[in-house]
């Protein structure tokens, strides 16, 4: 886990591609609706400062997440790490990091503009715990 969110990650998304039935030409068909965007009540920038209890990974780290119909992604640019999750009801939450190979698992809790949890390494070396606030002024 050591430097997990310094190591470059090369992340590759498969494509999905649905099929679509052809009409007839005389066939009228209906305008497509278009779906509102998803939204949860927990939409919107976080910080997120992971602290280190148990194991020799680096000690703490802060970075920011970006919750978008309750799915949890990165807030930057940044190609080093990769971050996958997703907010359920009641604000119980599951996260995924991964860079340099390695990657940690995160659970817990997020409120209205704060949450916590607890974080492990996939290989179970290092363990520690998690918090959240809320950065968009929008949400408050």
């Amino acid at each position: 886990m050591n430097r997990i969110f310094s190591a470059t990650l090369a992340v590759t998304l498969a494509a999905f591609v649905a099929a679509s039935a052809v009409m007839p030409a005389d066939a009228a068909a209906p305008a497509p609706r278009r779906r509102a965007p998803l939204t949860s009540a927990y939409d919107g920038l976080w910080s997120v400062s992971i602290v280190t209890m148990f194991g020799d990974c680096d000690r703490g780290y802060r970075y920011p997440l970006r919750i978008v119909g309750g799915h949890v992604g990165k807030a930057d640019e940044d190609s080093s790490y990769a971050v996958a999750g997703a907010v359920g009801r009641g604000g119980v939450i599951g996260v995924t990091v991964s860079g340099g190979g390695q990657s940690a698992v995160g659970r817990g809790r997020l409120w209205r503009n704060q949450g916590r949890g607890i974080w492990h390494t996939s290989n179970n070396r290092c363990s520690g715990r998690w918090t959240a606030e809320r950065r968009d002024q929008a949400a408050r």
